[in-house]
């Protein structure tokens, strides 16, 4: 695919965060279910995307070997990531109206988790592979969606104006536009890096999932409606990847 598909497709994604931002305008109060619900259903389309297309796609580009090596790579990453900014709880506001320094680790870390989500999709588009670049920017931009209410609605939480935190929601999905050029264009200059792009996003993109979207969504006594929400989510991508084969 050319440098228009890819530019496209990093737009769409990228700005999903955004859009999914732009219901706390009307929305202001969460529930626990439903923040469990999304979060869920985040995870299932996060865990479809990575076993049902980057993971396949690295393994038909190389082997086992490679798969294994990316993965852990992009598991590692997260996991020092994660030790830089540590997690911030999104149900809680120490100091209400102001960006402290614990939401400015929450931000600094929903931003930079966008950009091995950016390397997946320009590694994607430029895997020779016309339908993954497409499935994937679609598969990223579901799950931004969700995450963008959700930061939206933590920095509301700590009385942020409403236009604001939208604006702050929308800002954290930016840089996966330039990851996903920077990732396109890396693996369009030298290939053999492609099926290791794939499976470090896929080893991030697990590691997020497992460390964080499935505890957050369990732990308000909604676990079974958060299962299910997971299954959707599941499938949901699951169709989709099958659709464009």
């Amino acid at each position: 695919m050319g440098t228009d598909s890819v530019l496209w497709g990093s737009i769409l994604s990228s700005i999903s965060t955004g859009l999914g931002a732009l219901p706390v305008l009307l929305l202001r109060n969460l529930s626990h279910r439903w923040r469990d619900f999304l979060l869920a259903f985040t995870a299932g389309i996060m865990v479809a995307a990575s076993t049902y297309g980057l993971i396949p796609s690295a393994l038909k580009l190389s082997n086992l070997m490679v798969l294994c090596i990316g993965i852990i790579a992009g598991t590692c990453f997260l996991t020092l990531l994660e030790k830089l900014l540590p997690h911030v709880d999104l149900s809680h506001s120490p100091h209400a109206g102001t960006l402290d320094a614990s939401a400015l680790l929450f931000l600094s870390a929903i931003t930079l988790h966008n950009i091995p989500e950016g390397l997946s999709v320009g590694i994607s588009y430029a895997s020779q592979q016309p339908e993954l670049g497409v499935v994937v920017a679609f598969a990223i931009g579901l799950q931004n969606a969700p995450e963008g209410f959700l930061v939206a609605f933590f920095l509301i939480c700590q009385r942020i104006a409403p236009l604001k935190a939208v604006a702050f929601a929308a800002i954290t999905g930016v840089i996966e536009l330039a990851a996903a050029l920077i990732g396109y264009e890396l693996t369009g200059s030298i290939h053999g890096l492609v099926p290791y792009g794939l499976s470090f996003a896929a080893g991030a993109m697990l590691f997020i999932v497992y460390k964080e979207l499935i505890p957050e969504s369990h732990g308000h006594g909604y676990e079974r409606s958060a299962t299910f929400a997971f299954i959707l989510g599941l499938l949901a991508m699951i169709g989709l990847v099958d659709a464009f084969r």
